[in-house]
């Protein structure tokens, strides 16, 4: 609850001086867990996620709490949009004076990236009207269309699964319905299952001696390999609790070639994996 004494111009320090010790206190807990104590950039995600154009949506209000970065300020601002700094003490608190008095203040200007929003211009506003607690915000914004779904990304450690999922579709260009099986909760899986899906191709076209393209192979792969196998690993119990399919998958073929030396799969291979999980186990 923000407290309210009758007099704007006080309440407004006091708002400042509140933040404030909200952000110191915020921005140590996060140094001790290892986190970052800024907003995400905007550059960082687009790198990750890829950027295929623009579109202008007008004035209209949005949700506070889902303006989670900034084009150009990331180090003036917390995660929660708490400066970091008093440099700007004077304009804020102007900013939370007015904002106290009822008195209207310019939309914000932001760029809209899935449910997140990113802002080029009202970073104080943002702050003032998340400290006095205020829900929604007059925005400005442009809609950011991207090359892979930003969906999941609310903290700087969530991009580089993003950015490795972006580069391995482009390397293995699956359809839309193969690329919801075909995912790794570990980062690095992903240039490892690219690895084997080109491997996988190449043995194809030169037993076949044709040529593919990389989405023909990336289809072939996914219909004559990775299904049939992720089909007998889960009904075999091969795949670990709240393991991803493709970490399943690199898993199992890695530990097949260095069992076997060779690229089968069989009724023999699985057993001889069982029982090579059995005795790490022991």
């Amino acid at each position: 609850m923000v407290s309210d004494t009758g007099f704007p111009r006080a309440d407004a320090e006091a708002d400042f001086l509140k933040v404030r010790r909200q952000q110191r206190m915020s921005g140590l807990a996060r140094k001790v867990r290892g986190d970052e104590d800024r907003v995400l950039a905007l550059d960082e995600v687009l790198k990750a996620v890829g950027n295929r154009g623009e579109q202008s949506l007008g004035v209209q209000s949005i949700p506070v709490d889902h303006i989670v970065g900034s084009v150009d300020k990331v180090r003036e601002f917390d995660p929660s949009f708490r400066p970091t700094s008093g440099r700007n003490r004077a304009r804020w608190e102007r900013l939370a004076e007015a904002v106290r008095r009822g008195q209207p203040i310019p939309p914000i200007d932001v760029y809209q990236v899935g449910d997140m929003y990113f802002v080029r211009d009202g970073h104080h506003r943002v702050s003032v009207v998340r400290a006095l607690g205020d829900s929604l915000i007059e925005a400005d914004v442009t809609r950011i269309r991207t090359t892979l779904s930003p969906d999941g990304i609310r903290h700087r450690g969530d991009l580089r699964r993003k950015a490795m999922r972006r580069i391995f579709l482009e390397r293995v260009p699956l359809d839309r319905l193969a690329r919801k099986e075909v995912s790794c909760n570990d980062p690095a899986g992903y240039p490892l299952l690219a690895e084997m899906v080109e491997a996988w191709a190449a043995r194809l076209m030169f037993r076949e001696g044709v040529l593919l393209t990389a989405a023909h192979a990336a289809a072939r792969w996914y219909a004559e390999e990775f299904s049939m196998v992720m089909e007998l690993a889960r009904e075999g119990g091969f795949v670990e609790e709240g393991e991803a399919e493709g970490d399943a998958y690199v898993r199992l073929a890695g530990t097949r070639y260095q069992l076997f030396g060779e690229h089968i799969w069989s009724e023999e291979v699985f057993e001889e994996i069982a029982r090579a999980k059995g005795k790490q186990k022991g």
